[in-house]
């Protein structure tokens, strides 16, 4: 049963994740995820600060708020002159700083510690329930299902909005649709995501998987939907794969996770290299007969 909410919560991260980094690849950003998985710390502790509790209702508000934040600090910079990379860097080792700070000086005798925001540690998800309508499941379980509905009615309820915003912001702000909301509302669901993973596979691993299946599904996808089911498969396949050699070697579960969505993106590339080589060179023959 142990390994059972295991490998359900790599899977829920996988798919989450997944759905969450195909406009973070699409729209070009995806460093802004890398920045978000440190400020969320930020935002967890002032919530932590404000209701002395470790709520993960209150922690999924503070992320929210910080990944906000992030965002709209990272775009004043960006509009005041500032590239877009040194605002990132500028404003998540500010924020991220400020983070680690506060748990110094206000909440250093809580179980609130930078390696854990960070590292995370999956195999201890099952030994921390709640209970809820009357059904008893991992913490993280709940969370990450709360977040994966929440990014499914999101994109249900703005596909079309985003889709546009994403490759022509100009011609959607000019028809009308809220570009600025979009972004922010997708900022907000980027901070949930963050923070529902972080407790299994770490902040800075939370990354790879935002990431590295959505990159993987963008290698070969024709259209936006398939790179959504593709990034969901890779994510899903990359923490069940990894977990299981991690068991098998004896390692960290959530570095072998992260090394496998790496593993499963050079393996896609070089097979599309590989046959795009063959195309090429079958045209060749063609062309020559």
């Amino acid at each position: 049963m142990i390994e059972f909410w295991v490998v359900l919560t790599g899977l829920l991260v996988g798919i989450t994740c997944g759905i969450a980094g195909v406009f973070l690849i699409l729209r070009k950003m995806s460093m802004i995820a890398d920045a978000i998985s440190h400020t969320v710390l930020f935002g967890i502790v002032m919530a932590y600060i404000v209701t002395q509790t470790l709520n993960g209702f209150w922690m999924l508000v503070g992320a929210a708020i910080a990944g906000i934040l992030t965002a709209y600090l990272v775009q004043l910079l960006h509009s005041s002159g500032i590239q877009e990379d040194a605002a990132i860097g500028v404003v998540f080792t500010s924020l991220f700083a400020a983070g680690v700070l506060l748990i110094t000086l206000f909440a250093g005798n809580v179980h609130l510690d930078v390696e854990h925001v960070l590292m995370g540690e999956i195999a201890f998800v099952p030994w921390d329930r709640w209970t809820l309508f009357s059904i008893t499941m991992p913490k993280a379980v709940w969370m990450l299902l709360l977040v994966l509905i929440i990014n499914i009615v999101f994109l249900l309820l703005f596909f079309k909005e985003m889709k546009l915003a994403t490759f022509d912001p100009v011609y959607a702000a000019s028809i009308g649709i809220p570009v600025v909301f979009l972004h922010y509302g997708f900022m907000t669901s980027i901070s949930f995501t963050t923070v529902a993973a972080f407790d299994s596979v770490g902040a800075i691993l939370v990354v790879a998987m935002l990431i590295g299946p959505a990159a993987t599904a963008y290698l070969f996808s024709k259209t936006i939907k398939q790179m959504f089911i593709f990034s969901m498969l890779f994510g899903a396949a990359a923490s069940v794969v990894g977990y299981y050699l991690a068991k098998f070697w004896n390692t960290s579960i959530a570095g072998m996770m992260a090394a496998t969505v790496g593993l499963l993106f050079v393996c896609t590339l070089l097979s599309q290299k590989i046959m795009e080589r063959r195309r090429k060179t079958l045209v060749s023959k063609l062309e020559s007969m």
